[in-house]
């Protein structure tokens, strides 16, 4: 035995275990590797997020830096331990049930953590409070930002502890056009996998053989590749395969819209940022494949490098790439700039800028490739668009697509930065080569410095108005920063600029914005796409404009808000579903219930006269779907199978934003099926048709028809065969609380399928739904199908001596069209808001001079539950004609106000106009000194 091997005897989950372990194993590493228990979750192994929680000898422990062999003689409790199997049930614990019944479960990846980290502190305080419920789960984080219900949850897992009684299932707002199943709550069908520890993540599955995959990054952000010498990292003991560019058997580049993203960089080739790859290493171990990669030797010629996307638009401006800098250039223009600003009694200019930020999502991205016994390359991974994966694999490595096969697995967390390639094509190549599966896991630094991040921009806003309040011109001009590759900076920085002036009526418009390349990482997708900050400029200067105007913010909102009939600034005339004004009215109601009859006048807190209060007010609005003139389009279908279930199934992803619950819910409404026998199947290019990209607030709008599309042909299909057997006219078969009547005659879907199998039918119906026509940018007409609006309000207190701002209440008020699962909505809205503060208040990633220096999760700081405020929502249901059943897309509206919302409240309690994010206490706090200094 080596000497550097230890005995452990231990008890997981009730189980006594004795496990040889080495002194630099983590308890994390045993768990997952070892004992198999994947539930335990590893989202940074830097002792941050808290995704790891066990629980050792009754206290809650970080097993990602805790060492396996201080679990000598102790006894470790995992999420798989924590229900009991009683008479052949399945147990929960209420923590368990609570999670599940009032919503708590989104991505499921930190839920583990969650449930363990309250278990410990109801085990030894079942009365706990909440402030020390949020103290206990401070460095538990969750980025789906669910903590108001989670924080509910532990509440009613206690009660449950105390009294005996099961968990009641949440009491929450059900739609007002709410049919059998859409508009009532229900729970997610994949949420008893999520709190037991059962649900996989591609970092959970194992194949016999399995190598470590790694890439080798060039660290540098500009520069000529000279040289790559992997001699040495082949020679490490354990190393199977080393790849450069010279291996690639097909396309060199890939990219979502341009191929313009290398897949390695070669010799005499340009590295354009510092997470650029050059060589790729399979291995044994992961302790090889560590060494193998300091082992290759890279040669750079330096080059000059470009940070700053004004700075890159200028003519002196070194290259990033061979065509230039400018990714883009964007306009807008409607009605004639110059009369407008001539008619105009009023001119506010303002410039405004917004930070890169990181999606931060608790899973880092892995990706697993092997080869089949057929040669098909197939690639486990979780991915935001998986038949775009398959292409851009297949183009690499010179397959063709049905060559390639992409299983989606679960996500924990996307919210737009799953949608690029990351280890995908790199661990194919790999796979090819060894023939053995590879695994490709990206650690928490590679992650932040490597996948694409929120656009930095820049936004200028010029507004003429007339002195009632009415606007007449406005003119924006925005810079974003696409970082050194395209990803989809062309798409986003389209929607930064058809939203720059906001959800407003405007006769004369004027806007330019230049994407521009530098050698910052990549921006790509992210919540809000581009319209988080031009929401955040604009709304700021509507507030500006009112002060000038002296006019109320709300009454020069609903003055210029745009309503049915409107004409938005790229020639849309909205005919439908414009829920704007009832978004505002009603949070303007509430606020004033909530704050008095003056909310955005500053209070001061009763005995600290530090502390000032207000609250602040913002609108916004969103596309749903890919708009522009591009196809949208997804496909589904429905299959019946003899147990009498229905089965739907597409590519479309499950984020954590509740795909699943509501596919579920429109076809078993389609069907006339029970909810519990319709499943849902995602995100298999060789099973499911292709259902586009989960991006866009899409997936309700177009999968969900599509899937109710296939559900109705599924339907049409049983009640021909019905018909056709008992020889009745169609009419007279009918869906029935889960049965099938003909007549007097009742059958069982079950009995329905095996009938149809009998008679040689197909028990299959597919369906493919095309979105409504949209047109380019420039051409007038519909750009969009249809938007969701909102309207979010935030009370806010400020340290006026430290600059120091607590968010206190959040209002969000959203326009959804149809509220399909009210509970899976809630999470949306709370989840939303919480992030829209993070960014408002704290989320900056920083890169300087090329380099990346938010490269730990230490070092970005997104919300815990100790900061999380408390969330109203208010639902508000304008149907979208050819939404199924009139829904329409909610997954980044709720996001998209808050910023403007928080940063228009801090003004109002202190004076101090913050026109950059994120919120910088020491600029409040020096703004505030220098007025008090001055007298």
């Amino acid at each position: 035995m080596a000497t550097n091997l230890h005995k452990i005897q231990f008890v997981v989950n009730g189980v006594s275990r004795t496990v040889e372990v080495e002194a630099s194993e983590m308890l994390s590493d045993v768990l997952r590797e070892r004992l198999g228990l994947t539930g335990t979750k590893i989202g940074c192994n830097e002792a941050e997020c808290g995704a790891c929680t066990v629980v050792v000898n009754g206290k809650p422990i970080l097993s990602c830096t805790y060492p396996a062999v201080r679990a000598n003689g102790k006894n470790v409790l995992t999420i798989e331990g924590l229900a009991r199997v009683q008479n052949g049930q399945l147990s929960l614990h209420p923590l368990q049930e609570s999670f599940i019944k009032l919503g708590a479960v989104q991505c499921g990846f930190c839920i583990p953590g969650q449930i363990m980290t309250s278990y410990a502190l109801l085990e030894e305080n079942p009365d706990a409070t909440s402030e020390e419920i949020r103290y206990a789960l401070k460095d538990t984080l969750c980025r789906c930002g669910g903590y108001p219900t989670i924080e509910r949850a532990i509440q009613a897992a206690a009660e449950s502890m105390r009294t005996g009684q099961p968990v009641e299932i949440a009491e929450v707002v059900e739609s007002s056009r709410a049919l059998k199943f859409v508009g009532h709550t229900h729970i997610r069908p994949e949420a008893l996998e999520k709190v037991t520890g059962q649900a996989l993540y591609t970092d959970d599955l194992k194949f016999p053989d399995m190598l470590v995959g790694a890439t080798k990054r060039s660290a540098v952000p500009h520069g000529i590749v000279k040289r790559i010498d992997v001699g040495k990292a082949k020679k490490v003991p354990g190393i199977v395969a080393v790849l450069t560019a010279v291996d690639i058997p097909g396309k060199i580049n890939h990219g979502l819209v341009y191929d313009d993203w290398p897949t390695l960089v070669g010799v005499g080739q340009k590295v354009r940022y510092v997470g650029d790859a050059v060589a790729l290493v399979a291995g044994e171990s992961t302790a090889s494949v560590q060494e193998a990669l300091d082992l290759v030797e890279v040669d750079y010629e330096p080059l000059a490098i470009i940070t700053d996307p004004v700075q890159a638009n200028q003519p002196d401006a070194i290259f990033v790439h061979e065509k230039g800098n400018l990714l883009k250039h964007i306009k807008v223009r409607k009605g004639d700039i110059d009369k407008g600003f001539a008619e105009a009694e009023v001119i506010l200019e303002r410039t405004y800028h917004t930070p890169t930020t990181d999606h931060a999502f608790i899973e880092p991205e892995c990706s697993i490739a092997r080869v089949t016994d057929e040669g098909r390359i197939e690639v486990y991974v979780g991915s935001q668009i998986p038949y775009s994966d398959r292409s851009q694999v297949a183009a690499v490595m010179n397959m063709p697509e049905d060559r390639i096969r992409i299983k989606g697995m679960l996500i924990g967390g996307g919210f737009g930065g799953k949608e690029d390639i990351m280890g995908q094509i790199h661990a194919a190549l790999l796979a090819w080569k060894t023939r053995r599966p590879v695994k490709i896991l990206y650690d928490r630094h590679e992650s932040l410095v490597v996948h694409p991040k929120r656009h930095a921009t820049q936004i200028k806003v010029k507004i003429g108005a007339m002195r009632d309040g009415t606007i007449v011109a406005a003119q924006t001009e925005l810079y974003g920063d696409t970082g050194a590759y395209a990803s989809l900076g062309d798409k986003v920085m389209t929607r930064a600029t058809t939203h720059s002036t906001g959800p407003y009526e405007i006769p004369h418009v004027k806007i330019d914005c230049y994407a521009m390349y530098t050698n910052n990482p990549p921006a790509g997708a992210f919540r809000g796409f581009g319209v988080y900050q031009s929401a955040f400029a604009v709304e700021s200067a509507m507030d500006e404009l009112a002060e000038v105007l002296e006019l109320h913010p709300v009454e020069i909102r609903l003055k210029n808000a745009l309503h049915v009939g409107s004409i938005t600034n790229t020639g849309q005339l909205l005919r439908e579903s414009v829920g704007l004004v009832e978004s505002l009215e009603k949070t303007w109601k509430l606020v004033q219930q909530m704050g008095g009859s003056e909310p955005f006048i500053a209070r001061e807190v009763p005995g600290k006269p530090h502390l000032k209060r207000a609250w602040g007010l913002a609108v916004g609005y969103k596309n749903t779907g890919l708009g522009g003139g591009a196809p949208d389009k997804a496909g589904a279908e429905v299959e019946l199978f003899p147990d009498g279930i229905f089965e739907a199934r597409t590519s479309s992803a499950e984020l954590g934003q509740g795909l699943v619950t509501v596919l579920q819910l429109i076809a078993a409404e389609e069907l006339g099926s029970k909810l519990e026998n319709v499943r849902v199947y995602l995100s298999d290019t060789d099973k499911t048709p292709d259902g586009g990209p989960t991006t866009a607030s899409r997936q309700t709008y177009v999968t969900g028809n599509a899937v109710k599309g296939a559900a109705k042909a599924m339907r049409e299909a049983i009640t021909s065969v019905l018909a056709e057997h008992f020889d009745v006219a169609p009419e007279h078969v009918k869906f029935i609380e889960g049965l099938a009547q003909v007549g007097e005659q009742t059958l069982t879907f079950g009995e329905v399928a095996r009938l149809m199998q009998a008679e040689g039918k197909i028990l299959t119906a597919s369906f493919e739904y095309w979105a409504p026509k949209t047109l380019p940018l420039g051409e007038g007409g519909d750009m969009h199908f249809v938007f969701s609006y909102a309207t979010q309000a935030a009370e806010v207190e400020v340290n006026t001596v430290t600059g120091e701002v607590d968010v206190l209440r959040i209002i969000s008020a959203n326009d959804v069209g149809t509220a399909v699962n009210p509970l899976g909505l809630q999470g949306q809205v709370e989840g939303g808001a919480v992030m829209g503060m993070g960014h408002a208040l704290s989320e900056k990633f920083i890169v300087k001079d090329g380099y990346v220096v938010t490269d730990r999760l230490a070092k970005y700081r997104i919300p815990s539950i100790v900061q999380t405020p408390e969330i109203t929502s208010i639902v508000v249901e304008n149907p979208a004609a050819d939404g199924p059943f009139g829904a329409k897309g909610v997954g980044e509206i709720v996001s998209i106000p808050t910023a403007p919302a928080i940063t228009n409240a801090i003004y109002n309690a202190t004076g101090v106009r913050l026109r950059s994010l994120p919120v910088d206490q020491e600029e409040i706090a020096k703004e505030l000194h220098g007025f008090e200094a001055g007298g």
